[in-house]
């Protein structure tokens, strides 16, 4: 007769707990688990505990040893995975390592745990369903009596609420420290609050500009394009423009402009025709300026913390497209992984939904391009060509997206990112008719580390095709010339009757025409005859 028994993963260690023979049918047991509460030991109503040998029995008990240990293996549960000690816990309790290991039933909590073990040991026969979790919670009410009784240990229920506790602040730790999904998320903050900066950076030039101008309106015309070097100006002019003829300030503003800019500034502010400020308005004009200066600081940091972020979590994705591109996709995809999931087609269209569906609705063309649009390598192809190299650079993102999230941190998976991006850039060329660009590798830098010399790439010019090699058979050009000349024939001929066919018209309608005149002439003399006679 085959034995049962059950597996009890705890805080403390794993257990292996043996069913009593009255228990043995495990169909039957777990059709009514609550008969389980006769073989634990709880006293009956006489104040009696059941007999030994028709309670349930602790077979083994392998405590872990260090809080790492549990750490690891509570992991491996979660996860459903078989661990290495817990196959050898498994495999020494229950004596399969020997010559002819004995039938037995073994009931374990998690399914997936369960078809784990099934593959490891065939010889048992594992159960797991969902009556068994009734019979987990009777034997959690019972465990530290078991634990006493079987191996003499005082380890009460406060002994085990701690370890439980402690071990799971640690998994939390474990997962919120490991998980990809949290670095991914600050990667998506990070793109989110640069977004944000640039719009308020905008918003704020744009009135400093007009705000200043009633005081200053020359400096805007002198300065068009660049708002954080205008914000330096009023800093360093301090809110007034009759400041711009002093030497102190002329040599401050010798630091962020040319010298050419510094004196078109002094020209311009001696002719000014804008308003005169109060103090006040000048204090808050600076106040303005210093607030752009800083948010376009701090958005430097954040790009700066946004590169370093991308190099680390998908080092691939940023070389092919850059950091911000690679920060956005994230963002869209709501994870690396995710976007590792995501077919090529669905990855080129990312950032273009609604005009998809929109198409889709209208019957109208689909776009070709979303997010990707903003691709240096799609914005250096023609009008035509765009839609064919975004296909292709959406397939080589999908394909290094994968790489970055599942594959191995080593140099190859590294280079990939560059080798797909030659791959692109030799395939635009190829696209828009250009000469292709070579890339050789070159054993030029030393390692010094390992002695070993570090592969670079190099860019030389392409070789010129040779027209003089071709070869043409013999009777194949024959065949040209005479299929040419029949065609020449063939064209002259038509021609020709063409032109005689038209001459033949020409005269038919000549002729027509002399007969009518001549009918009409006919006719009217006759009238004027008949006229006459009358007459």
């Amino acid at each position: 007769m085959s034995s049962a028994h059950v597996l009890f993963e705890t805080a403390a260690g794993y257990c292996l707990f043996t069913l009593p023979p009255s228990h043995a049918d495990v169909t039957s047991l777990l059709a009514n688990p609550a008969s389980i509460l006769t073989a634990l030991p709880s006293k009956d109503a006489a104040g009696k505990a059941p007999a030994k040998g028709t309670q349930v029995q602790l077979t083994a008990f392998e405590p872990f040893e260090s809080t790492l240990d549990a750490l690891s293996a509570t992991t491996a549960l979660v996860e459903g995975k078989l661990s290495k000690g817990l196959k050898k816990f498994i495999a020494t309790s229950l004596d399969l390592e020997a010559a002819k290991p004995p039938s037995s039933t073994l009931i374990v909590a998690d399914t997936t745990l369960a078809s784990s073990i099934q593959k490891k040991f065939k010889e048992v026969q594992v159960v797991s369903n969902t009556s068994v979790t009734a019979l987990m919670r009777a034997l959690r009410e019972y465990l530290t009596e078991l634990l006493a009784e079987s191996t003499g240990t005082t380890l009460g229920a406060k002994e085990l609420s701690a370890m439980t506790l402690g071990l799971s602040h640690s998994l939390s730790r474990y997962k919120l420290k490991f998980s990809p999904d949290k670095v991914d998320t600050m990667v998506t903050h990070a793109i989110s609050l640069l977004d944000s900066l640039d719009k308020e950076l905008n918003t704020y030039a744009m009135r400093l500009r007009e705000w200043f101008g009633w005081h200053f309106p020359e400096l805007g015309k002198i300065l068009q394009f660049e708002g954080g070097t205008y914000a330096k100006v009023v800093v360093a002019l301090g809110g007034d423009r009759v400041a711009a003829s002093d030497a102190a300030v002329a040599a401050a503003l010798m630091d962020i402009v040319s010298e050419e800019v510094v004196s078109q500034v002094q020209s311009a502010a001696e002719v000014s025709m804008g308003t005169d400020l109060a103090p006040s308005d000048r204090s808050h004009i600076l106040l303005l300026a210093n607030q752009v200066l800083s948010l376009t600081t701090y958005r430097t940091q954040l790009a700066t913390y946004l590169h370093h972020r991308l190099t680390a979590l998908a080092p691939n994705l940023t070389l092919l497209v850059g950091d911000i591109l690679a920060a956005r996709l994230l963002s869209h995809a709501g994870s690396l992984l995710g976007l590792a999931k995501l077919p090529a087609s669905t990855l080129q269209l990312l950032g273009a939904e609604k005009a998809l569906f929109r198409a889709l609705k209208s019957k109208h063309a689909t776009p070709k391009y979303g997010l990707l649009y903003h691709a240096s390598l799609v914005g250096q192809a023609s009008g035509p060509v765009k839609g064919k190299i975004a296909r292709v650079l959406a397939a080589k993102c999908s394909l290094v997206a994968r790489v970055d999230a599942l594959g191995e941190d080593d140099d190859a998976t590294q280079a990939l990112g560059l080798q797909y991006k030659i791959k692109l850039e030799q395939r635009l060329a190829q696209l828009e008719g250009r000469a292709r660009k070579a890339y050789v590798l070159d054993n030029g830098s030393s390692d010094k580390k390992n002695g070993k010399k570090d592969k670079k790439f190099v860019q030389t010019a392409a070789g010129a095709y040779g027209e003089a090699a071709d070869a043409v058979m013999p009777d194949a050009a024959d065949d040209l010339e005479e299929k040419k000349s029949d065609k020449s024939e063939s064209k002259s001929d038509k021609k020709d009757k063409k032109d005689k066919k038209d001459k033949k018209v020409k005269s038919e309608m000549s002729e027509k025409s002399e007969k009518s005149e001549k009918s009409e002439k006919k006719d009217k003399k006759d009238k004027k005859d008949k006229k006459s006679k009358k007459e």
